[in-house]
Order: C-alpha cells, then structure tokens, then sequence
C-alpha cells in the first residue's frame, strides 16, 4: 500500500556549506527518528565516522559535525507517494527547492546519494538550477552490491579526503 507523505524534518546547513549531499526521501526509520539516515543498517553516519575521524552518537553531534564541515544534506524529494522505504516505489514526485541552500551558502559541490536521488536530481531540479551533481553510489544497506570499504573509498575521494 502506497502513502502521501511529506518531507517530516528540514534541511541541515548553514552559510559555511561547501558540499550539498542529497538523498532521495527519507527511510521510515528515518521519519519516525525525524533525522537523516536513522536505520541502523544504513552506511552514511560509519561512512562519515570514518572518513572524518569522528564519533557520532547524537542527533546534535551529527548536525554539529556537519555543519563544522561543510557539510549541507537534504534530500531531492519534497514529498512523493511510497510504499514503505522502497525507492522503487516513489511516485507522484513534489521536489524540494534546494534554491534556499545555493543562495545561502556557497556550495562548490552537489551529490546525490544513489541512483534514485541523482535520476531525481536530474529530472526535477537540474533544469531549475543547471547545477551538475555527482552520484555516488548508495549508502543505504539496500545497496549490498557495495561493501563498506568501496563506499568508503568513493565517498572519501569525493569528499576531497
């Protein structure tokens, strides 16, 4: 069964924001705990753990440490029709207006957080911003194609570590 939902929690940014990473939509996992990448199988927040150096437990740590490294997340989606977390289900796409952040803060870099944030990238917002972004491939553990170490080799090169 698909629902209506809307984007539950906002964008983590400031002015200092260098590098714009953007999911898709957030996990039911993710909704419930009102915070990005809460599914504890998940890989972004070891991923970051590890390329930064850094120990992350809090939802304030985690926004701290983004915001003390230039680091904006978001996702693409505004709100959209899903089943669940499935991405393959993602109908009825409202896009979010990621303007806020390009106007905000001086972002040299955009990247999408698998194939489905970065096909929805270029479907909704490319053509309102012109911005290019770069698609990495998936942290969520949905993507076991990827072990750990080729996500981390991946993502600390395009994170400039």
């Amino acid at each position: 069964m698909a629902d209506t939902v809307v984007h539950p929690f906002p964008p983590i940014w400031n002015c200092g924001s260098r590098i714009l990473i953007l999911g898709s939509f957030p996990s039911v996992q993710s909704r419930l705990d009102q915070f990005y990448y809460a599914h504890m199988r998940n890989r972004f927040w070891p991923l970051m753990e590890r390329i930064y150096s850094v120990s992350l437990c809090s939802k304030e740590e985690k926004t701290a440490f983004l915001l003390s490294s230039g680091l904006a997340l978001w996702d693409v989606i505004f709100s959209c029709t899903l089943s669940l977390s499935a991405d393959s289900s993602i109908r009825n796409v409202v896009p979010n207006d990621i303007s806020v952040i390009l106007e905000g803060a001086e972002i040299e870099k955009i990247i999408t957080n698998g194939a489905k944030a970065d096909e929805l990238y270029r479907r909704y917002i490319l053509p309102v911003t012109g911005r290019e972004a770069l698609k990495l491939p998936s942290t969520s553990p949905a993507n076991a194609a990827w072990s750990f170490d080729r996500l981390y080799d991946v993502w600390s090169q395009a994170l400039g570590k």
